[in-house]
């Protein structure tokens, strides 16, 4: 059991416990409540043992059955008192959890959305579910079950202390040191305990992260062959996970080891003096209530209050810790398995470099030297890239999952700012001012995951084209009009799915959409759109191969320049170029020469030939 981290856990301590009293500070009359009904356990536990002690001293033993019978009634009315405090404990409890809850999944919503809005291109943050969901939900269970047991512990010790010290103060001197003494030994394993469990927390959140990844690039991880790889980037994090279960075990029953001290040492120690006891002027009675004492308040409560610390409480400090902590950011995108095994094993310095004669000036977008990393002392995604798209060409981005495609059409699109070189766009830096207002009616990005709305299917076809580009020499009706409209349903082959749907003035609602049926009106909109520059980022992967083929055939037949992250050879063949990402440097050219000039191009061409496009 070595590395606990205490000083880490110490760390944790200090950043939640503000955030804690805060929250307890703004909850005064809940706790107010809670104290109230826990007085009445106090009561309870103090005539339990007391009632005793005095039905047998003053009853039984002395020849006074009604006596004894009258003391016990009087601890029989005592444990109405704690069913009666106990209900009332529950109805008052939910003050305090429920805003708990609330509050944690406002800041989880809160810190997934401004990691998205400051790094838009990134993944999503899939250790944001885990927090969104499991959670607060281990929170909430969590601080309840905490809440019940530190209060019950805390007056039914009240009561018992009390009792014990009526009776006779002897009993304390001998119940109090074993109790203490397992206490002490259960709160040493608390911070051990915690940072073994916020590892486990950070391995499961990591092995999230790791499986989205994957999950997203499957296809081009089989395609690259790059299964045992990318087994290998997931079973060590799994072997972690069991690791830290077995030591987790190991700190449970060291704490079983201290319940047992707390909770059976203090009968022992009463058994084991009770002669002394008894030639020292305790009597039977008092001896009897100490162990009734004892044996039905102080053990029950305290074993749960060890289970409720143990876990509930670690959980709980190290679940709270995820929500005070700053964001920090996420990690750099890693490329895909086998990409970034042929990266590790070529120069770094190498530049990735696609050169084309045209001159700057002609350009509908150009890369000038453009290296970007996710982050510092990360690999660059791209490296060195010069890259010139002409005016009116159809160009395909293709390579493994991870490379840097999606990381080019954000530059192209103005979302990330190169960390070396310059990107232009229509002659112009890519990315706008920041007191820039509107949208740029240079480019538009259609991302993997489209963007449908709830409104009429016009609305979702023409919000893209409603502020034409001024210089755009088509008339304002021709792009906004319906016959306009449905030119675009008609090429694009979506009457089907407009009638389907109702015609154009139908209410669209996007959860009854396939994925499919979302990007084909996106791509509808997009063939609309003014925009003399079009970034498709696998906006047609959830298509079929004869719809995406009409659809690129159409987006690249309007007036402009189409730029395609390309995921099936059909599509890279019907590009004017070719632009190949591999991981060590970047070659741009026809479908037809790549085979030759690039061993990944050629690969993959051999890859989709034999499964995608069958």
């Amino acid at each position: 059991m070595t590395g606990t981290g205490t000083g880490t856990e110490t760390e944790v301590w200090r950043r939640v416990a503000p955030e804690g009293r805060r929250f307890l500070r703004g909850r005064k009359s809940a706790l107010a409540r809670l104290a109230a009904w826990s007085l009445l356990e106090s009561a309870h536990t103090f005539l339990g043992g007391y009632g005793v002690a005095r039905a047998l001293d003053d009853g039984f033993l002395a020849g006074r059955t009604a006596t004894g019978l009258a003391w016990l009634a009087a601890a029989a009315v005592g444990a109405l008192l704690g069913a009666l405090a106990l209900r009332g404990v529950f109805a008052g409890l939910a003050d305090l959890v429920e805003p708990l809850r609330d509050g944690l999944v406002r800041r989880a919503v809160r810190q997934a959305l401004d990691r998205a809005i400051g790094d838009p291109v990134r993944p999503p943050d899939a250790g944001a579910v885990s927090r969104l969901t499991q959670q607060t939900e281990m929170a909430r269970d969590s601080f309840a079950g905490l809440v019940l047991t530190v209060r019950s512990f805390v007056f039914t010790a009240v009561g018992a202390f009390a009792g014990m010290a009526a009776l006779a103060p002897v009993l304390l001197l001998i119940v109090l040191p074993p109790l203490l003494l397992g206490v002490a030994v259960f709160l040493a394993t608390l911070l051990p305990m915690a940072a073994v469990q916020r590892r486990s927390l950070d391995t499961d959140e990591a092995l999230a992260d790791r499986l989205g990844e994957l999950g997203e690039g499957l296809r081009d991880i089989v395609a690259c062959g790059g299964q045992a790889a990318a087994r290998g980037r997931v079973e060590p994090l799994i072997a972690t996970q069991e690791q830290l279960a077995r030591r987790l075990a190991r700190w449970a029953a060291l704490r079983t080891l201290a319940l047992g001290t707390a909770g059976r040492l203090p009968v022992i120690a009463l058994l084991a003096a009770a002669p002394w006891l008894l030639g020292h002027g305790v009597t039977a009675g008092t001896l009897a209530g100490g162990l009734t004492y004892v044996v039905q308040s102080l053990l029950p409560a305290l074993n749960s209050l060890m289970t409720a610390l143990g876990s509930a409480g670690s959980r709980l400090l190290v679940v709270l810790e995820r929500f005070c902590s700053p964001l920090s950011p996420l990690p750099a995108a890693p490329a895909a398995p086998a990409a970034r095994a042929a990266a590790d094993t070529a120069p770094a310095t190498e530049a990735r470099r696609a050169t084309d004669p045209v001159a700057p000036a002609a350009a509908a977008a150009e890369l000038r030297g453009v290296t970007f990393a996710y982050g510092r002392g990360a690999a660059p995604v791209l490296d060195a890239l010069d890259l010139v798209v002409r005016p009116g060409e159809h160009l395909a981005v293709v390579g493994p999952s991870g490379i840097g495609k999606s990381t080019l059409t954000a530059l192209l699109a103005g979302m990330l700012t190169p960390g070396a070189g310059t990107v232009l766009v229509a002659g112009a830096a890519a990315r706008r001012a920041p007191d820039a207002r509107g949208p740029d009616p240079r480019r538009t990005l259609l991302p993997q995951q489209a963007y449908v709305f709830t409104g009429t299917v016009r609305e979702n076809l023409t919000h893209l084209s409603l502020a034409p580009d001024p210089g755009d020499h088509r008339s304002a009706d021709a792009l906004t009009g319906d016959a306009r409209v449905r030119d675009a349903v008609s090429v694009l082959g979506l009457d089907g799915l407009v009638e389907r749907l109702g015609g154009l003035d139908a209410q669209v609602r996007p959860g009854l959409l396939s994925r499919g049926e979302c990007q084909q009106l996106a791509l509808a909109a997009a063939y609309l759109s003014p925009a003399p520059l079009l970034l498709l980022d696998e906006a047609t992967c959830h298509l079929d191969p004869r719809t995406e083929e009409r659809a690129e055939r159409a987006l690249a037949a309007r007036p402009g320049t189409l730029v395609v992250v390309a995921h099936r050879v059909s599509s890279a063949a019907r590009a004017d170029r070719v632009l190949v990402l591999d991981g060590t440097r970047a070659v741009c050219g026809t479908h037809a020469e790549l085979p030759a000039r690039s061993p990944l191009y050629r690969d993959l061409v051999g890859e989709w030939n034999g499964t995608t496009d069958g």
